[in-house]
């Protein structure tokens, strides 16, 4: 199992190019888990978020 990078919503939206919205909306659908640190920090994994990520098919050939 890996070790957890939990980071804030800002820096892991920041590393995954996106605005903070669509962590929070990813986090509400509940395709991110997030972790709470009090009544106002919230951390979320940057493992999961880089999981969010999935490749595309590309026009090449395929074998």
């Amino acid at each position: 199992m890996s070790d957890r990078r939990l980071d804030s919503i800002q820096a892991a939206a920041e590393a995954a190019k996106v605005s903070p919205i669509t962590i929070r909306r990813r986090i509400a659908s509940g395709d991110l888990a997030a972790y709470r640190f009090g009544p106002r920090i919230i951390r979320v994994d940057l493992n999961q978020v880089d999981a969010l990520f999935t490749q595309i098919p590309t026009g090449g050939n395929a074998a």
